[in-house]
């Protein structure tokens, strides 16, 4: 891969991307780089051109075991260093990040397939959001109950300890970084387990990060399922959190429930974007756009994936879809020009591609898409078309599953109950987009629908400090918000006796 870059932190002329890659591929924990203990190595592929990236160490139950005690041991100090310094360091941090932001957004190109420009925005926000939890780190509070004068009564919020975090290779560094920071602030230690897909900017960020973090207190271990299996049940780790799918979610609780530890998930989604009819065309057309994420092929568990169109504009709609969707074309995920990046893997690509056949048999009509990429330059690579489905049923598997692919379908209805009763007829509740210039429609409907994060004539943002999270099996627990530093905390309450002994 060759582009130009004009960042200050690219790549030096004649210098290839590649170049950008972490120099450590072991295990990193106690602040020193580990083999595995079973000697294991687990290769890894670039999903845009189908080449070897080389191979990394793959964590097993053993080394889960061996990371765990370090961090057992630094938790025991961190937790006691006082919260302004601890935002001090997490500040630092947060300016490492933004510092090789354009090193650490081309790690995610190479290796999960995502544009660099979009992963750029990922690297901003993961050092928005270590900002935003040092900002925080006084507001884990307990509070005071009055039970007269012969007593002082009030509670204490305490750091839980070791917390796991198992993360998905949709945003490999974002998730990596960002989800570290709100343990972190409330006094935990944090074991990373990244992606198999997609775990080499997590190790570049355990390079950055090496002497700055105290050791033991940032810690990575790639690895796939028996990694993540013995961080969740180990009886040592505090509480584990997932970004993932249902399926991994389940497991996951099975798991943490041998140790009865608590959990946060933030899981799957099937996600409805219903316009009214009051609804201005252009504005909903772009809407059903944006909110499918096709710039990351619609590998994120938020995208509206599902377009419930009122008849009167569903027509207008359509056409304006169809017209706009010539933007995203697969390519490069290395060039700043590209608008659209590659599939993870060759099982997800096919995995994709099966639905969108299944989806040609069972009678939706393709309007846009709907094969693999026939660009020569792409040939290697697993690059999926957008793709654009319309006359589509509830009846259909695509009406109820998460594809994780450049997929979108789209509804016709009229009828507002049954309507309602499509949106919220699947296991999924994480997003929903509503489109309407009426205030009562708005709420009406904001009331109605199923899901944790609403957005009224917007889609796909994400507001720092707002509580994100999902209904029914779309997950535990809110993220990027106060709740999430208070999550990982726990309360303790304390009586003092004030009565003068008696004589």
């Amino acid at each position: 891969m060759t582009a130009k870059f004009e960042h200050s932190n690219a790549p030096a002329a004649g210098a290839s991307v590649n170049d950008c890659l972490p120099n450590h591929r072991e295990l990193y924990y106690g602040g020193a780089w580990h083999p595995s203990i079973s000697g294991c190595r687990t290769g890894v592929i670039s999903p845009s051109t189908g080449e070897s990236l080389g191979d990394v160490a793959e964590a097993g139950p053993a080394d889960v075991d061996a990371a765990v005690a370090v961090a057992a041991a630094a938790y025991l100090e961190w937790r006691r260093v006082a919260p302004a310094e601890r935002a001090k360091i997490l500040r630092q941090v947060a300016g490492i990040i933004r510092a090789n932001a354009y090193e650490l957004a081309l790690i995610d190109a190479i290796d999960g397939g995502m544009p660099v420009e979009e992963m750029l925005r990922d690297v901003a926000n993961a050092a928005s959001q270590y900002e935003f939890f040092a900002g925080l780190v006084t507001e884990m509070k307990g509070s005071s109950v009055p039970l007269g004068p012969d007593s002082i009564n009030f509670s204490v919020r305490e750091p839980r300890g070791v917390i796991g975090r198992v993360i998905p290779f949709n945003h490999p560094f974002m998730f990596c970084a960002a989800k570290s920071a709100a343990p972190m602030a409330a006094g935990n230690t944090v074991i990373v387990k990244p992606p198999e897909q997609a775990s080499l900017s997590a190790l570049r960020f355990a390079e950055l990060v090496d002497g700055i973090l105290p050791p033991g207190v940032f810690n990575v271990l790639p690895g796939g399922r028996d990694a993540g299996a013995a961080l969740a049940s180990h009886v040592d780790i505090a509480m584990v959190s997932l970004i993932g799918s249902v399926a991994a979610g389940r497991a996951v609780m099975r798991s943490a429930a041998e140790t009865i530890k608590p959990i946060l998930l933030e899981l799957g989604g099937k996600n409805a974007l219903v316009a009214m009819a009051d609804a201005d065309a252009d504005e909903v057309a772009d809407g059903v756009i944006a909110g499918m994420n096709f710039t990351w092929c619609g590998q994120s568990c938020g995208s509206t994936s599902r377009a419930f169109l009122h008849t009167s504009i569903h027509d207008k709609v359509v056409e304006r879809v169809k017209q706009r969707m010539a933007k995203f074309q697969p390519g490069d995920p290395t060039d700043p020009a590209t608008t659209m990046g590659a599939i993870i893997s060759q099982m997800q690509m096919d995995k994709v591609l099966g639905f969108i056949e299944q989806t040609k048999s069972e009678g939706a009509t393709l309007l846009y898409g709907g094969k693999r990429s026939t660009d020569p330059q792409l040939v290697n690579g697993f690059f999926v078309e957008p793709t654009v489905f319309t006359n589509v049923t509830q009846s259909m598997r695509i009406a109820t599953e998460e594809v994780f692919g450049p997929v979108l379908s789209i509804f016709r209805w009229s009828d507002e109950a049954e309507m309602l009763r499509q949106v919220n007829g699947v296991e999924y509740g994480l997003t929903c987009s509503i489109w309407t210039n009426d205030i009562r429609n708005a709420h009406r409907l904001a009331a109605n629908v199923q899901a944790g994060y609403v957005w009224i004539n917007e889609v796909s943002r994400h507001f720092l400090g707002t509580p994100f999270g999902g209904y029914k099996q779309s997950g535990l627990g809110r993220e990027e918000c106060l709740e999430e530093l208070l999550a990982y905390t726990q309360e303790k309450h304390i009586h003092v006796n004030l009565k003068r002994p008696a004589r």
